[in-house]
């Protein structure tokens, strides 16, 4: 049953990872990018990760879809679809993330083989904590500037007078 639901979320995750890329309108693709973090915490609560599919869940689907979201919105972006920007490349494009896909899973199943996936006792929530709170504050706070310098970015870029 497990395997069956694992399978189940990476199919959807897939399929969303795709309409992603493929989307014409940016506003779909992020919905689509939704879809594909949550299937992805699907296959990490599958795997009994259940602190990880939470922090999937919390950061990647509530704060940086939802930033992307607010930053498309101040930005005024065009939420047309904008078929220009499709290239005749995407063919070519296709072929070279297939090839890539092939590579990567044949170097996995090389590498692993038929390995059994064991449970990690380091993989609490008290450990992954503090880990956190004490070896990456850092880099964390860093990203967190970041990410306000860029929300702070898009509402500058949304106030700016038009020039006629």
């Amino acid at each position: 049953m497990t395997t069956f639901l694992f399978s189940v979320a990476g199919a959807v995750a897939l399929i969303a990872s795709v309409l992603v890329v493929t989307s014409q309108r940016i506003v779909h693709a992020a919905l689509w990018l939704v879809v594909a973090l949550g299937a992805i915490a699907g296959c990490f609560g599958v795997l009994h990760a259940e602190f990880v599919a939470l922090v999937q869940i919390l950061v990647y689907v509530g704060a940086i879809v939802v930033l992307v979201l607010f930053s498309l919105m101040l930005t005024k972006a065009p939420t047309n679809p904008l078929p220009s920007l499709t290239t005749g490349r995407s063919p070519f494009a296709a072929v070279v993330a297939g090839v890539l896909a092939v590579l990567l899973g044949t170097g996995v199943v090389l590498a692993f083989g038929n390995e059994k996936i064991k449970p990690v006792a380091d993989g609490s929530a008290q450990a992954v904590g503090t880990q956190v709170f004490k070896t990456w504050v850092l880099p964390f706070e860093v990203l967190s500037v970041l990410l306000l310098a860029a929300l702070i970015g898009a509402i500058a870029l949304s106030q700016r007078k038009k020039e006629d």
